[in-house]
């Protein structure tokens, strides 16, 4: 189990467990302009559904798994919350959560599965979290286009090195950047993520800023526990 302040995660089903990814991603996307409904795509243990739950009032925050032991656990972690009348999950794929969309979302945001080397374990479910194929950029970013309502916000955290496809295929559907965040691990090493907001217009200029992790080893910088240090037990 991973304990947060307000909320715990039972992850012992879930092939991809609580990872920084994913609290940064919780913890940074925008919510400034208080959303309505939020949808978490590929959910996983529902971290960041949680996060956001605990982050705003939003009324409505549903999340989409399609593996089944990972959905059933985000469930669980849901009810176990104290926001369960805010959560829902639904077992399903991207093709089939399109296929009927019911609503539009104020907030549309995803960890998506990243890894598009031609290599896989021989761990299914591990890899079905992991790999691109299992969700790629161009069928995320086409359903955002099709679920974010106008003003609404997609949020996502993606490797550096595809920051720049990620954002020319997300002009190509009309989305463009009005947050950029890239992610260091120590002050001396590359930049390994991009934390990434679109909105359906474009600024006229855009900043982007660094977010540093640590400056060694557990020693992590006032950037990163302002940011993190109303989840995390000891931030």
């Amino acid at each position: 189990m991973f304990q947060f302040k307000q909320f715990s995660i039972q992850q012992d089903r879930c092939a991809m467990k609580v990872g920084t990814d994913g609290v940064l991603l919780g913890a940074w996307c925008p919510v400034d302009h208080k959303p309505f409904s939020i949808v978490d795509l590929g959910t996983g243990t529902g971290v960041i559904a949680l996060m956001l739950a605990q982050r705003c009032a939003a009324e409505q925050i549903d999340a989409v798994e399609i593996d089944e032991e990972a959905y059933e656990q985000a469930v669980d972690n849901f009810e176990n919350s104290p926001w369960s009348d805010r959560l829902f999950c639904f077992h399903a794929g991207l093709d089939e959560f399109m296929e009927e969309p019911e609503d539009e979302y104020d907030l549309f945001v995803s960890n998506p599965p990243f890894y598009s080397e031609d290599f896989k374990t021989t761990h299914e479910q591990r890899d079905l979290a992991r790999f691109q194929d299992a969700m790629p950029f161009e069928d995320l970013v086409e359903a955002a286009d099709l679920l974010l309502s106008e003003n609404g916000v997609f949020a996502v955290i993606i490797p550096f090195k595809e920051e720049e496809r990620f954002i020319d295929l997300c002009a190509t559907f009309e989305l463009y950047p009005v947050r950029v965040t890239r992610v260091k691990g120590t002050p001396d090493t590359p930049i390994i993520r991009s934390l990434l907001a679109f909105k359906r217009y474009e600024l006229s200029t855009l900043t982007a800023d660094v977010l540093v992790i640590e400056t060694a080893r557990h020693q992590y910088t006032e950037d990163y526990i302002a940011l993190t240090q109303d989840f995390y037990l000891k931030m």
